[in-house]
C-alpha cells in the first residue's frame, strides 16, 4: 500500500527545523509521502522543497493550492524549483478555493471557478512539460517569451487537483494526472468519484488518474475514542458549511464530517485504509494524526508504515 500523511496544521504551526524533523520521523517509519495545506502562512511548494531536500527518500507534496490569486507562470515556477531541490520527488496540488477565503482574503470576485480551473491546467500542464506556454483564455493568459524551464526539474510534477464536484472531476480528468479528494468516503470514490475522473481521462486518452484519498485519523484505544470522536468533530466542522464538502460528505453516507473520521484501534484503522484502496484510492493519505496527541501520532504512523510496507 502507498500511504502517507500531511505535516500542515492550521492548530499547530511548527518551525521549519520541527517540521523537517517530523518528516524523517515520517520517512523513518516507513511512509511513503508527506504533505502540506497551503494557508495564508507557509508558502507550501518551497516548505516542502526544504522538507524534501532534507529528507531524502520522502516523497513530499502541496495538498492544496487555491488557483484564485495566483498564475500558472508563478505556480510553474514554484514548482519546478521544488521538483529540482527534491530531485524529483515534489507533488503539486490545486484547488478551487472556497468563495469566502477568495473574496474575503484576496479581495477578487469567485467567478466562473470550473472555467478557471480548466484555463489554469491547460496553461500550467505546458509550462511543467515543456517551460514554455502560449495560452490566451477568457480568464487569463501565459506566454513565455524566453524559457520558464527550470534545470533538473524531471520528470515533469505531477499535477494533481482537489476535485470532487462532477465538473471539477471531469476537468481534472482530461487535464491533470490525478484528483486529491478530502471527506470523501469509501462509498462517495467508488459510486461518484473514481467513476467519472477515470471515464474523463479515458475519453481524452490520458492514463488511469492517480486517486490520492486524503483521509483523517488516528489510531487510539477504545477508552479514549469517544473523546478523540469530539474532537474530530470540532476540528472538521468547518468543512460542513463548505458545498463541495456537504456533498462528499452526503454521498458518504454521511451527515458530519467527524463520522468520516477513522478512529479506533489498529485493526479498524487497518480494515478502513483496505477499505478506501478497493474504493478505487491508489494512495491514501491521513490527515489530524495529531488528533490525540503526540502518542496516538506516533501509533498512527507506526501502524501506517507497517501497512506501506507490507
Amino acid at each position: 500500500m502507498t500511504l502517507g500523511v500531511t505535516l500542515g496544521s492550521t492548530a499547530v504551526q511548527r518551525t521549519i527545523d520541527s517540521t523537517v524533523q517530523l518528516a524523517r520521523e515520517a520517512r523513518d517509519a516507513g511512509l511513503h509521502s508527506a504533505w502540506f495545506g497551503q494557508t495564508f502562512a507557509y508558502d507550501s511548494p518551497s516548505l516542502a522543497a526544504i522538507v524534501g531536500r532534507e529528507v531524502p527518500g520522502l516523497q513530499v507534496g502541496t495538498s492544496a493550492i487555491p488557483i484564485f490569486g495566483r498564475h500558472p507562470l508563478l505556480v510553474s515556477s514554484q514548482a519546478q524549483t521544488a521538483q529540482a531541490a527534491t530531485g524529483g520527488r515534489y507533488h503539486l496540488g490545486l484547488a478551487l478555493g472556497t468563495q469566502h477565503l477568495t473574496e474575503t482574503g484576496f479581495g477578487i470576485p469567485y467567478q466562473r471557478p470550473i472555467g478557471l480551473l480548466r484555463e489554469f491546467l491547460t496553461a500550467l500542464r505546458p509550462l511543467l512539460e515543456t517551460g514554455s506556454a502560449d495560452f490566451h483564455g477568457e480568464l487569463l493568459t501565459a506566454t513565455t517569451p524566453y524559457s520558464a524551464a527550470v534545470p533538473g526539474a524531471q520528470p515533469p510534477v505531477p499535477l494533481l487537483v482537489a476535485a470532487m464536484g462532477p465538473q471539477a472531476l471531469r476537468v481534472s480528468g482530461e487535464l491533470a494526472d490525478g484528483i486529491l479528494p478530502f471527506l470523501a468516503g469509501p462509498r462517495a470514490l467508488a459510486e461518484h468519484i473514481v467513476p467519472a475522473v477515470t471515464a474523463a481521462a479515458t475519453a481524452a486518452g490520458r492514463p488511469a488518474p492517480r486517486i490520492v484519498a486524503l483521509v483523517p485519523g488516528v489510531v487510539t484505544s477504545n477508552a479514549e475514542a469517544d473523546a478523540v470522536r469530539e474532537s474530530a468533530a470540532e476540528a472538521l466542522a468547518l468543512y460542513e458549511r463548505i458545498p463541495s464538502y456537504q456533498r462528499a460528505i452526503e454521498r458518504s453516507g454521511a451527515t458530519r464530517a467527524a463520522e468520516l473520521a477513522v478512529i479506533g484501534d489498529e485493526e479498524t484503522v487497518a480494515a478502513e485504509v483496505r477499505r478506501y484502496h478497493e474504493a478505487g484510492a491508489t494512495e491514501v493519505v491521513f490527515t489530524a494524526t495529531e488528533l490525540n496527541g503526540e502518542a496516538g501520532r506516533g501509533r498512527t504512523w507506526k501502524l501506517l508504515g507497517e501497512l506501506s510496507r507490507s
